[in-house]
C-alpha cells in the first residue's frame, strides 16, 4: 500500500457486471476521499444476466446511495416483489409462497407459527399462507409499498425484478457521475510483487498497464484474480447442489396480470423460473447435467414457457460453490469470483451485496491491510454462503417425490451436519435456529418446511390451552384484517403505472 498516508488508495476493480459496478459505485459513495476508483472492463466480454430477481436488501443498497426507486425501476424495466412461488417441491400439485414477510405474531411470547401446528393439528385453521400479509398481497396481485408503523401493513417487505442487462449500464452511468473511472480493455496478464505477492498491476492489450493498491476481483466465474493468479482453492458443492446448467429463454406476457412475485416450478431434472418484467416475462429451466442434456432442456422451457418467445433458449453453465477465502493478500473477489449458489432464492445480488457492505466496513488504512480485518471479512462471507447454501438444499432433499432420478437423489443425498441439525431442532421442537445477522429468519425456513410437508414431531407446549376456539377466532379476526388490507391496495400493474406518471410529472 502507499507509504503516504495522505494519498488515497487506489482500488482497482476488474469486470464491469452487476457485481463490479455496484462495487464501484459504493466505494465511489461511501468512501470518496479515502479512495479512488478505477473500473476495468472489456465490452468484448459479456455478462452472465439474464433477468433478475431479488431480495428485499436490495433496497437498502439503492437507498443508500441517494438513488429513486422510480427511476431505478423505470431504467431497469422492474416490478415489484413479494416472495416467491414454490411449485411441485414437496409433493407434485402442491405449492406455498415463501413471503417476504411474517406469519402473524406471536402470543403470550409464543411464536405465531407454534400456534398454528397446534390448531392444525386439530384441525381448526387453514394453510399457514393464509395469515401472511404478503402472501395473501402477492395471490391478489396487488401492490403498495409497507406501513413504516408497527401495524398489519408495515408486516412485509419487498424486492425487485427487473432485467440484469440494463442494471449493469444503470450501475455505470450511477458510477461514473460519482467519479469512478472507467478503462477499455482486455487483462491478458496479471503482475505481482515477487515478496509479498500482492497483485501490483494488471496489463491491458496493448500494453497498458493498471497500477492498484487493493485489487477487487469482479470478473465472474473466470475469477482472473484471485482464482487464476493466486490460485485460490475452490470448495465445491456440486454433490449437494448438482444443478449446474440454465436454459434460459424471454417471452411475452401471456395475461394482462403482472405478478408482483417470482414462480418457481419444480422439474424432472431440476426446476424452471417465470420472472415477470415490465416488457417480457423471463423463463429459464435450472438443471442438473448429470440428469439432462442441454438440448432436452432448452425443449423443456420452450414447451412450457407462457406467451411467444422472444429469443431462442440460452444455455448458462456454472458450478456450485465458494472460494475457501475470498480476501487473500491485497485481492478481494465479490460476485461470481467469490461463489455461486443457483438462483433459487434470488441470493446471487445479495451475496455480492453482502460482500461490498463487509468490504465497507473493513476497509483498510492507507498503511496497509490488517490481517485481522481481512480474516473478518473472510469469516463473514463463508458464514452467509454457508447459511444460503443450506436453505437451498433444503429445498431440494425436503421432498416426498420419487419420479424422477433427480429427485431421488435429492431425497436420498447426506446434507451437511450443519443442515442435519437445524433440521433436526425442528423436528423435535418446532424452533429455527436463531442468529442475528444474516439471510433468511425464522419465517423463511419455516415457509418451506411446512410449505414441503416437514412438520415437527413436537412443538412449544405453551400451546396446548383448554381454550383454543379462542386462539382459532382470533386467527380468523387475523385472516379478515388481511384482506382488508389487500381489498383497499392497488393492483401491481396500476401501483407501477401511477409511479411512472409521478416520475414523468413530479409537480
Amino acid at each position: 500500500m502507499s507509504d503516504d498516508l495522505a494519498d488515497p488508495i487506489r482500488v482497482v476493480v476488474l469486470g464491469g457486471g452487476t457485481a463490479g459496478w455496484m462495487t464501484a459505485a459504493a466505494l465511489a459513495r461511501k468512501l470518496a476521499g479515502q479512495c479512488t476508483v478505477e473500473l476495468v472492463e472489456s465490452e468484448d466480454i459479456g455478462i452472465v444476466g439474464v433477468g433478475e430477481a431479488t431480495l428485499p436488501h436490495i433496497r437498502s443498497f439503492v437507498e443508500s446511495l441517494g438513488i429513486d426507486e422510480a427511476a431505478f425501476m423505470k431504467a431497469t424495466h422492474a416490478t415489484y416483489k413479494l416472495g416467491i412461488d414454490f411449485r411441485d417441491f414437496g409433493r407434485i400439485g402442491e405449492g406455498y409462497i415463501h413471503p417476504f414477510g411474517s406469519f402473524g405474531e406471536e402470543v403470550a411470547g409464543v411464536g405465531f407459527h407454534h400456534w398454528w401446528l397446534e390448531l392444525h393439528r386439530q384441525g381448526m385453521v387453514s394453510g399457514l399462507g393464509d395469515y401472511s400479509l404478503a402472501v395473501a398481497a402477492a395471490v391478489a396481485n396487488k401492490f403498495k409499498p409497507p406501513a413504516m408503523d408497527d401495524s398489519l401493513a408495515s408486516s412485509y417487505g419487498y424486492a425487485y425484478q427487473f432485467d440484469a442487462t440494463l442494471f449493469g449500464p444503470f450501475m455505470r452511468e450511477f458510477s461514473l457521475k460519482a467519479g469512478v473511472t472507467r478503462t477499455e480493455g482486455l487483462v491478458v496478464s496479471v503482475e505481482r510483487d515477487p515478496e509479498s505477492g500482492n497483485v501490483t498491476a494488471l496489463c491491458l492489450k496493448g500494453g497498458r498497464r493498471i497500477e492498484g493498491d487493493l485489487f477487487v476481483d469482479c470478473s465472474g466465474f473466470r475469477s482472473l484474480l484471485l482464482g487464476d493468479a493466486l490460485e485460490e482453492e475452490w470448495e465445491d458443492w456440486s454433490h449437494w447442489l448438482p444443478c449446474d446448467r440454465a436454459a434460459a429463454m424471454p417471452c411475452t406476457h401471456a395475461s394482462a396480470d403482472l405478478r408482483p412475485y417470482t414462480i418457481a416450478t419444480a422439474m424432472p431434472a431440476g426446476w424452471r423460473w417465470q420472472i415477470p418484467l415490465q416488457h417480457r416475462m423471463g423463463n429459464g429451466y435450472v438443471f442438473s447435467s448429470a440428469f439432462l442434456s442441454e438440448d432436452e432442456a432448452c425443449e423443456a422451457i420452450r414447451n412450457a414457457a407462457e406467451g411467444e418467445p422472444l429469443a431462442d433458449p440460452r444455455v448458462l453453465r456454472f458450478r456450485a460453490g465458494r472460494r475457501k477465502k475470498s480476501w487473500q493478500r491485497n485481492v478481494i473477489a465479490i460476485g461470481l469470483s467469490s461463489g455461486f449458489l443457483e438462483p433459487l432464492e434470488s441470493t446471487s445480488i445479495y451475496l455480492a451485496q453482502m460482500a461490498v457492505t463487509y468490504l465497507l466496513e473493513l476497509f483498510p488504512e492507507a498503511s496497509g491491510i490488517d490481517a485481522r480485518d481481512r480474516d473478518e471479512f473472510n469469516r463473514l462471507v463463508d458464514l452467509e454462503y454457508d447459511r444460503v447454501r443450506d436453505f437451498l438444499i433444503l429445498h431440494y432433499h425436503a421432498t416426498t417425490r420419487d419420479d424422477s432420478d433427480f429427485w431421488n437423489h435429492a431425497r436420498t443425498m447426506e446434507i451437511p451436519d450443519t443442515l442435519a441439525g437445524k433440521m433436526e431442532l425442528w423436528r423435535q421442537t418446532g424452533r429455527v435456529e436463531k442468529y442475528s445477522e444474516g439471510l433468511f429468519y425464522d419465517a423463511s425456513w419455516i415457509a418451506v418446511y411446512v410449505g414441503q410437508g416437514v412438520l415437527p414431531e413436537r412443538h412449544d407446549p405453551r400451546t396446548a390451552l383448554p381454550e383454543p376456539e379462542r386462539i382459532a377466532r382470533a386467527m380468523e379476526n387475523l385472516r379478515g384484517a388481511i384482506d382488508a388490507e389487500v381489498e383497499a391496495m392497488p393492483g401491481h400493474a396500476d401501483f407501477l403505472n401511477a409511479e411512472a406518471a409521478r416520475l414523468a410529472d413530479p409537480v
